[in-house]
């Protein structure tokens, strides 16, 4: 949403992630801009529609047989666009029975508590968009996480914070997926939260993994040492086999395993700073995500060369990250 890119730039971006279909939205000017990419091995999507504000298909989960509607919107900041916007919503409810989901950023708080700072939300503004959600028979699925997910990213006296992205599914969707949940995930490069829908929630497990070795160790300056201590010539085969491999695994956590250990805390601090922030915003707090949002760029340039190591591959696009790249290839 709101990517400010367009045309043979957006192709270009495009192109290179990881999905194999997209469809765009070009920008009006340098505002504006809807993206929706996938993987055809794991979603059907078929283009209904799109539009200046909306890009609308039919989706079909593969192996599955059950479609629905996915309606994805980036509103126009304008109440006169976003009225049409709410005109097209309302049309499209009276034309099918579909499961539906729509999704993204709606530019509208829907009430009070949606805002903080700046200008009350408007009553008329907000009523509009109610009654376009009645219409539909739409459900907020509500969230977990931060309050709210966009912010200006001002100083304290002109700070304004807002729930402003969301996911609505209709009756019939939110009965079939009773678990689904929304995660608003932590702000770090753009003055929005990545917003996630989760309609089966998996628990984590730990799963043991057997020792390797890693070839981006010798990279280490101190591996040299630790080698030449394990593998004394004193030392039976099973005994130095047992002694390297418990140092190197102590080794590894201290030299390269805090790199992803930083991110955790980093972002869990961010975190924490934005609930402040929504509860009510100060000079300290706002300075303070700044601080670590420069702490964050540093340990995701580190994790980046970590990843690259891992993957093997000894070549990047310059002035782009590429972590999920080498990581996808690892």
């Amino acid at each position: 949403m709101e990517t400010r890119l367009g045309g043979d730039r957006a192709n270009g971006i495009t192109n290179q992630l990881p999905f194999d279909n997209a469809i765009h939205i070009d920008t009006i000017g340098y505002a504006g801009g809807l993206w929706l990419l996938w993987n055809s091995d794991r979603v059907d999507i078929t283009l209904l529609s799109k539009m200046e504000q909306e890009i609308n298909v039919t989706s079909k989960v593969c192996h599955y047989n059950c479609s629905w509607l996915l309606f994805v919107v980036y509103a126009s900041p304008r109440l006169a666009k976003r009225s049409i916007l709410w005109e097209n919503l309302s049309t499209l409810s009276e034309m099918h029975s579909l499961l539906w989901v729509i999704a993204g950023d709606f530019n509208e708080p829907l009430n009070d508590e949606d805002k903080f700072g700046g200008r009350g939300v408007s009553v008329n503004r907000f009523m509009l968009f109610k009654e376009c959600l009645d219409k539909c028979n739409m459900l907020d699925l509500g969230f977990l996480g931060l309050r709210f997910t966009w912010t200006n990213r001002r100083d304290v006296n002109v700070f304004i914070q807002e729930r402003i992205d969301r996911y609505f599914v209709n009756h019939d969707r939110c009965a079939i997926y009773l678990e689904a949940r929304v995660t608003h995930l932590t702000r770090c490069h753009s003055d929005h939260c990545p917003v996630l829908l989760e309609t089966l929630p998996s628990s984590s497990t730990h799963i043991l993994r057997p020792f390797k070795f890693q070839s981006f160790w010798l990279s280490g300056p101190t591996f040299p040492s630790l080698v030449s201590k394990e593998w004394a010539p004193s030392r039976k085969l099973p005994m130095a086999i047992e002694g390297f491999t418990q140092e190197a695994q102590r080794w590894n956590k201290l030299h390269f395993g805090n790199i992803l250990a930083k991110k955790k805390p980093l972002l869990a601090r961010l975190n924490g700073i934005q609930r402040a922030l929504a509860n009510g915003p100060s000079s300290f707090h706002i300075e303070l995500e700044r601080k670590l949002h420069r702490e964050l760029e540093v340990v995701l340039d580190q994790e980046r060369d970590l990843w690259a190591l891992k993957s093997r591959v000894n070549w990047m696009i310059l002035g782009d990250r590429n972590t999920a790249f080498f990581h996808i290839l690892t």
